[in-house]
């Protein structure tokens, strides 16, 4: 498909350039993604900053801030904006039946947004609050988002290979 029709005017003899809408949707797709990612790694960095308040080598490091930046964007690139998923709406619209591949992986995508959310959440409240919680709840609020941005991460590798598996037939 090309990237650019040319478009002769009939009332010129100019020749005007546009661009295909295949295109600009795939350039909005992939701003969409990158936006996806960075709220990723934002939402990652407030997690990080809360768990430093525990005060421990490990959770204080840099390295691990940059590490949970780059999962949680990772996360979300991949596990939020799942291929087809439109598609699979509508066909599971008119069957009113239970799909275990496309409807488990909804569940897991959904499941590991609401938590990554809610880890953040909270993060973000003891932050701008300046609470001091035990050391179980901030254990809690950092597994909430690990298991939560690994779902996401499930989830999108589980529909893109679901997707190719169906391609191929």
């Amino acid at each position: 498909m090309k990237m650019t029709d040319a478009v002769l005017s009939t009332s010129s003899a100019t020749k005007t350039t546009r661009i295909a809408p295949s295109a600009l949707i795939k350039s909005a797709h992939l701003i969409e993604r990158i936006g996806l990612a960075t709220i990723g790694g934002s939402s990652s960095l407030y997690v990080a900053a809360g768990l430093m308040r525990r005060e421990n080598e490990l959770s204080g490091s840099g390295w691990i801030v940059l590490l949970m930046m780059l999962y949680g964007a990772c996360s979300f690139y991949v596990g939020i904006d799942l291929p087809g998923r439109s598609a699979r709406r509508s066909i599971s619209i008119q069957t009113e039946g239970w799909n275990a591949g496309t409807d488990a992986v909804e569940i897991l995508s959904a499941t590991g947004t609401f938590l990554a959310a809610i880890a953040t959440f909270v993060s973000v409240s003891i932050i701008i609050l300046d609470e001091n919680v035990p050391d179980a709840l901030l254990a809690l609020i950092g597994s909430c988002w690990v298991i939560g941005s690994s779902f996401q991460i499930a989830a999108g590798i589980i529909a893109r290979s679901y997707g190719m598996a169906e391609d191929v037939k």
